[in-house]
């Protein structure tokens, strides 16, 4: 399966000057004629005209909303081994990913004090990693990997994504700092869990370290590794807590959201193959809806429903004595 993952990158932005720019993250080549690139749009932050508030709106953003317009490059593994090829890419646009934008902030409100990515510090904005830019993506157009006889990648939709499923993630850890060792490196894990519109938001356990972000997660076909979504954030923590899981946004969302933007370019996306696109989001009865969320003051903890009416956790998370509260997973008729 690894040797037939499409092709992934890590993305380097500078400013226009001379001397090192803000940094880097991972990529996708995700179509070679044209030549395209995804990547997540925290690295081009400095460069927002508005500030931070510019992650605020709801509408794409061209490449005259930054200034100056930042020089950024692609790195790809090259004829060698070990060798890494840098191009030049032009900017295309920035675009919001409403759905995964919606799913977070039902997930991971303010108040819970969640960071995400290298924000380990308490003032996330401080850090470089504003969550307000995880639903931001950019499109970078790299004219020297065009290729006549190319296509798009290999896709799939997150709504046929199901707990437990197999995933495999490729991103360049650390970004632009060390590609020759780093470059596309993979990573195995499941689908821990699923939020959002047609699984916009998905959880996995695979360990994706910081600079992955803007990599690839994939899900095995009959034809080959299908691309479902792209990793936002490799790392969060709830308060002082870490919290071992990679979140992803959904391939699909990302281009329904990019669709005027990618028709204003000329660029024609592909629709699903119908085999993929005919599997429902849901359906079944999971019996990952056993566990439910125990809550007792400021600690919190799971437990498992034995019965309709009684609940097993563990003696330590009930022992501040405060009041109880039991959340179960949503369910038909519940």
């Amino acid at each position: 399966m690894a040797a037939e993952v499409p092709q992934c990158c890590a993305v380097r932005v500078r400013g226009p000057g001379p001397g090192p720019g803000p940094g880097g993250c991972s990529g996708i080549v995700l179509s070679l004629r044209p030549a395209l690139v995804l990547c997540p749009a925290a690295p081009f932050a400095p460069f927002l005209r508005a500030g931070p508030a510019g992650w605020c709106g709801s509408c794409a953003l061209p490449p005259g909303a930054l200034r100056p317009c930042p020089r950024p490059r692609v790195l790809l593994c090259g004829a060698e081994r070990g060798a890494v090829q840098e191009l030049e890419a032009r900017l295309v646009a920035l675009v919001p990913c409403e759905a995964f934008r919606r799913a977070l902030e039902r997930g991971f409100g303010r108040a819970e004090r969640w960071r995400f990515g290298a924000a380990a510090a308490e003032d996330a904005e401080a850090a470089g990693a504003d969550p307000r830019a995880l639903p931001w993506f950019v499109w970078l157009r790299v004219p020297a990997l065009d290729a006549p006889g190319g296509g798009w990648a290999l896709r799939a939709s997150a709504g046929c994504l199901r707990k437990g499923q197999a995933l495999l993630a490729c991103g360049t850890p650390f970004g632009d700092l060390c590609p020759e060792l780093f470059l596309n490196t993979l990573s195995r894990g499941v689908v821990s869990n699923l939020a959002g519109e047609e699984n916009a938001l998905v959880l996995t356990d695979a360990r994706c370290l910081p600079g992955t972000e803007g990599g690839a997660a994939f899900v095995p076909s009959p034809d080959g590794p299908r691309l479902v979504a792209v990793i936002a954030a490799s790392l969060c923590w709830k308060g002082a807590e870490w919290v071992g899981l990679t979140l992803l946004c959904s391939l699909a969302a990302i281009l329904r959201s990019s669709a005027a933007v990618l028709g204003e370019a000329g660029v024609a996306v592909p629709p699903l193959p119908a085999w993929v696109a005919a599997v429902p989001a849901g359906g079944g009865h999971d019996p990952l809806g056993w566990t439910a969320l125990v809550e007792c003051g400021a600690t919190w903890g799971s437990g498992v429903l034995l019965a309709p009416r009684m609940l097993l956790t563990c003696r330590h998370v009930v022992a501040a004595g405060a009041p109880l509260h039991v959340t179960p997973a949503a369910g038909p008729g519940r």
